[in-house]
Parts: C-alpha cells; structure tokens; sequence
C-alpha cells in the first residue's frame, strides 16, 4: 500500500508511531521553464520516489488537478501551476497509456481563463481533456471531518482512478502557505468556498475545513511547481521569487513539510500540515520524511518573506495573559490603495460578506461589514488591496520572523 492511504498511528505528541518506514520526498533542481529542462527534471523527481508507474497503471482514468486562480493571469506572474510545468506531467503521463483530465473550478465570466495562463494550448497540444469543474456539476459526498459531516465535490475528482497534485509554491494571507493540501480546495463549489471563508475566518479553523476537504479527496501523487514561487502576500499579489525546486511525494503533507522547511518555517506552524498529519492523513514530522534528490541545506533560504499573516509563532511562545493583546495587535485587515484600483469590481464579487462597493472606481470596505477573511486580497492582481496592521502589530511580525530565523537556521 503507498503512504497515502495508510492508516498512521500517531500518539499524542504528534509522531507517527511506525518510525520504520520514511515517506520519500524528492526535491529536483530546475532553474528556469525550458521545456527539456522541466521534462527532465520533474521525471527525476518521480524517479526518485519510486517512479510513476508506481502510482499510474495503464488505461486508469487520471485526473490532474492544477492551481489555477479566477480571475484569469498568465503563467508570467507565478500565480498559477506554470503551463510548461504541465505539459511535463502530461508528456509523462501519455507515455504511460491512461485517460486523463486536467481542471479546477474556475470562474466563467471574465472570458477563458484556461486561455489567458496557457493551460488550454497546453492541452490542447497534448490532445488532453480540460474541463471547468463547474461543467460537470457538483455532487453531495460524506465528510469524516472534524467541521464537515459532508462536502459537495466534483464527480470528475471522485470518478478517477488516480489524482495527480499540481500546486504551485506560494505564500497564503490567511493560511501562511498553500501547497499540496489546500489546493484541493478547488475540487468544491465555488458558492461553498466562499460561504466557508465568511464562516470561519481564523486561520486555524479555516485550516480546518482545507483539511477536512483534503481527508475526502486526497492525492495519490503531488508534484509541486517551485521554480518560481511567490513570497509575501500570496496567493496572488505577492512577488515572484526565483526557488528553482521540484517538490515531488505520494504524500502532499510530507510535501507541504518540505517545501515549508526550505523557507525557513517550521512545518507544524502552518496549521494545514500539522492538522493533516494529526488525523493520520500524511506526514509532517520532519522525523518521519526522506529528503531525496538535493541536499536540503542546498536550496534552503533564509530570507524568504511571510505573509503579513504570519505570527501565530510568537503568540504561541508567549504567556496565555498577554495572548489576546498580540493576537488583536496582529490581526490583519485589508487596507485600499485607490490609485492601484483599476475598477474591476472583482473585489466586490468575491467579498463572501458583502462589504465592499465600488463607486466611480474608488473602493470602499464597510469595516464594521467586512470579517478580514482577506478574500479581496486574494483576487486583486494589481495590489490595490493589501494587509495591513496597526504598527504595533507590525513590531511584533518583525519579531515573530527574527524568531523564525533563530530557530530554524540553516
């Protein structure tokens, strides 16, 4: 049986019981997205862990779930799995002899999305099937989750025989970081995605539900796209950083580990790993995991910028007393640069609140409306809404990433 999939036995502390077996994680050098470098380098990274016909046989059905974000943006800005990362994996695939299908759930009405970041060519190129989620509709599944008893997710996920991972390295201003696990996120409805961010809207709990949804839909193999990442205020208005890795695993924890590892964060900090790898859904233990391929002390960097979201590391090393102080001190809220906003009113469409209107081009958040689920954040591309916190606030992250630094070095 592959790692994902087997029951762990984890004690209270948090470690996995079996300490003879390690789950291999490959990580695979690739500088730039030369299409003969990328082939060679992502087949490298599934060699390492045992190859693909491990996980793929001939004639199963494979879904590819990419990271694909609405609105539409081309590959150029590190927002989605990079087109020629995909057509690597789809190149591997094909060789193999399966049916695949590569999608995500993405909005319809600002044009073709798939279009404008390249997916589609790719796709069509390769004479594969590429599907808007949404197309095929929805059905109703049971969730064994902590939050979630059930969870409407697409059939074409549930249907295939094998679900390849594609997430791309990046920051996140709610969750810290997105990788293997959240980005299965965009198996659900978009009209449950949104209802789940007005919800719950603490990192934590909202953790929670990526989680529960990761439990019912979970990955046989997760390759992430680490050649360029996103550091900062990711998901999508973040900037472009220059990593160079593959990550590759049968287990996305375990990948999400690694990839965390190597920007200088504990793994158990980022509340979707530690979370999964509690219910026995992976591997977050660094104790448990096999780094193969490059060293890990070769592509570690120590100076890769963290959300503005990140400090729940220095309010978890603080006495319970001064802990509510830091957390209202650290909260984040979305701040309007107006000569940024370009009127496109895709901040009013996602708010799951309600609390933005948009007059003349000038944005307006209700701030006694809004629930700082950072949503508008997220799907702003021209940065024309950031976080922001009072400037205490702003001490205390300066601390929380000196703290980082000090106790993870490299």
């Amino acid at each position: 049986m592959s790692e994902v999939g087997r029951s762990y036995n984890i004690d209270p502390s948090g470690v996995r019981n079996d300490r003879a077996n390690r789950v291999k994680v490959s990580v695979v050098r690739a500088n730039n997205y030369d299409y003969t470098r990328v082939y060679a380098a992502v087949n490298n990274c599934i060699d390492l862990i045992g190859g693909l016909k491990k996980v793929v046989k001939p004639g199963n059905s494979v879904f590819v779930k990419i990271n694909h974000l609405s609105p539409p943006s081309p590959p150029e800005r590190g927002i989605v799995t990079h087109p020629i990362f995909v057509r690597a994996v789809l190149e591997l695939l094909k060789d193999i002899g399966v049916r695949i299908t590569v999608g995500d759930d993405i909005d319809s009405d600002g044009g073709d999305g798939f279009q404008v970041s390249g997916i589609r060519q790719i796709c069509q190129k390769a004479e594969v099937k590429l599907i808007n989620l949404r197309e095929d509709g929805f059905v109703e599944t049971t969730c064994s989750g902590l939050l979630l008893d059930k969870v409407y997710l697409s059939p074409t996920v549930l249907d295939a025989d094998v679900i390849i991972n594609l997430p791309k390295f990046k920051t996140h201003s709610l969750t810290v970081f997105t990788g293997g696990v959240k980005n299965m996120y965009g198996t659900i409805p978009k009209g449950h995605r949104t209802r789940f961010h007005y919800k719950y809207v603490r990192g934590e709990d909202f953790s929670q539900i990526l989680t529960d949804i990761f439990s019912t839909v979970t990955p046989q193999l997760t390759i992430m796209d680490g050649i360029i990442a996103m550091e900062g205020e990711g998901p999508a208005s973040g900037n472009l950083r220059s990593l160079g890795v593959i990550l590759a695993s049968q287990d996305a924890v375990a990948v999400d580990a690694v990839a965390t590892k190597i920007i200088g964060l504990d793994p158990m900090s980022v509340y979707t790993t530690k979370y999964s790898h509690e219910r026995g859904l992976g591997v977050g233990s660094f104790q448990h995991i096999e780094v193969v391929g490059e060293k890990l002390n070769n592509v570690i960097v120590s100076d890769f910028r963290l959300p503005a979201s990140y400090s729940s590391v220095l309010v978890e090393h603080v006495p319970k007393f001064l802990s509510k102080f830091l957390l209202s001190q650290t909260s984040i809220k979305p701040k309007v640069i107006e000569r940024l906003c370009t009127g496109c009113f895709e901040c009013e469409k996602v708010c799951p609140a309600a609390a933005i209107s948009i007059n003349e081009k000038k944005i307006r958040i209700h701030e006694n409306i809004c629930i700082d689920c950072m949503c508008c954040h997220e799907v702003c591309r021209f940065g024309a809404i950031v976080p922001n916190r009072p400037l205490v606030g702003r001490l205390i992250v300066r601390l929380a990433n000196l703290f980082r630094k000090l106790t993870n070095p490299r």
